[in-house]
């Protein structure tokens, strides 16, 4: 079981939210074998987004599954989710026993390399449980993620190794801004599951 000692996991935030990286959850001969799964198994899709009244395609690729065929929208384009596949309930299992919150919906987002990140954003969409849990699993390259804080705008990264979990909850949203930054170090592809709670 990969369940890691939460009495280890402590607040990166120094105040206004709650998010607890817990480091590694899955063991080392899963990590690969995840990835590469995942990469072959997942129906991916350019994302897309309406920005300044245009259609942007992005080289991100993502995917959404549920419970049920859930809209999510963000970005002024909505999505329904894909019924869940077995790795995808496998891996849900994996992180709800380690957050010990529940998960009814999972966005994710494939990076080809380092020149494709994410700007700096809230996951404040209407669909989303407020103040929930927003459980992240990585796998592939190891980045930097961010976080600023919207009013004082101090900053805070970690490095996300493959087969970590960072958890998003509380005020977290409300009062600080989060990025997975560009960069030129970084020349192999990343995986990240964001598991979510939909409240339609």
């Amino acid at each position: 079981m990969d369940l890691f000692n939460t009495d280890l996991v402590s607040n990166i935030l120094p105040y206004d939210g709650e998010v607890n990286y817990y480091g590694k959850i899955i063991s080392e001969k899963n990590i690969a074998q995840y990835y590469h799964q995942l990469l072959e198994d997942i129906a991916w899709q350019h994302d897309q987004a309406i920005i300044f009244g245009k259609l942007i395609v992005t080289k991100r690729k993502v995917s959404w599954y549920g419970d049920e065929a859930f809209e999510y929208t963000y970005s002024k384009t909505t999505k329904h989710a894909l019924p869940w596949t077995k790795l995808l309930l496998e891996l849900k299992n994996v992180v709800e026993q380690n957050t010990g919150e529940t998960y009814n919906s999972c966005l994710l987002n494939l990076y080809h390399n380092g020149d494709e990140g994410m700007a700096w954003h809230s996951d404040a969409e209407k669909d989303l449980k407020k103040h929930g849990s927003i459980a992240s699993l990585s796998f592939g390259a190891e980045r930097k993620f961010s976080f600023k804080h919207k009013t004082t705008k101090q900053t805070v990264s970690v490095i996300l190794e493959k087969g970590s979990l960072l958890d998003m909850k509380g005020d977290t949203q409300s009062h600080w801004l989060h990025r997975l930054p560009p960069t030129k170090k970084v020349n192999t592809p990343r995986i990240n599951l964001t598991f979510r709670t939909i409240e339609p």
